[in-house]
């Protein structure tokens, strides 16, 4: 059975830990859409931490198990998507594909890679949800080629609400293993962060396009 509250902060210790998760509220990153932010997270980095690997997988099968019931297929969005997708197609013993950002420019011109199984009822696999863009991009890529997309699955969300709307709006359900508030919640309590630097962090979440202009 998925424990929701002992595995948000369980896997928000994890992220902090390993430092796939970064608090810099006075030292901003710079986000690759230009924004601002006093948070970076690249989850790719549990990949090189094999206890912490196998949780996230062990979780991520739970979770889908009891949200979504009995799925055919696992699919991972490229990038990071693929290799959290993988190990848990593999724990689930499901066929895996994954999704493309955009077609192949040549050979087949493939959006999904993998074997193709029409019909098949799927969940798809994320590391991270901001805006939600890129995962909704999947989800329609794999509804255009006659898959049932069960709902979305990922490690971790900022929780923007502009990203809850943008899966409202497709119909697509999400589950994550951890989140923003969550995470926030840890660090201040281990001194991740400092009472006062939550304020910044709380502010951002609020309105992360003019954060820090």
């Amino acid at each position: 059975m998925f424990d929701k509250s002992e595995t948000e902060k369980q896997v928000a210790e994890f992220l902090l830990q390993i430092k796939a998760i970064k608090l810099q509220p006075n030292n901003p990153f710079t986000w690759a859409s230009g924004w601002k932010a006093p948070i970076y997270c690249d989850n790719r980095i549990t990949l090189s931490h094999p206890t912490i690997r196998t949780y996230i997988r062990q979780q991520l099968t739970r979770v889908i198990q009891d949200t979504f019931g009995a799925v055919e297929c696992i699919a991972g969005v490229a990038t990071a998507g693929i290799p959290q997708g993988a190990l848990v197609a593999q724990e689930m013993g499901l066929p895996f594909i994954y999704v493309r950002s955009k077609p192949k420019d040549h050979g087949t011109g493939n959006m999904i890679e993998g074997d193709v199984m029409p019909g098949k009822r799927v969940v798809v696999i994320e590391d991270l949800i901001s805006t939600g863009k890129s995962s909704l991009q999947a989800v329609e890529a794999l509804r255009s080629a006659d898959y049932t997309v069960a709902g979305l699955a990922a490690i971790f969300t900022y929780s923007f609400d502009v990203a809850a709307e943008n899966f409202k709006q497709a119909g697509c359900p999400t589950v994550t293993l951890s989140n923003y508030s969550a995470l926030i919640k840890y660090a201040v309590e281990n001194q991740y962060i400092s009472q006062n630097e939550v304020q910044l962090l709380e502010a951002w979440r609020e309105n992360p396009a003019e954060w820090g202009l």
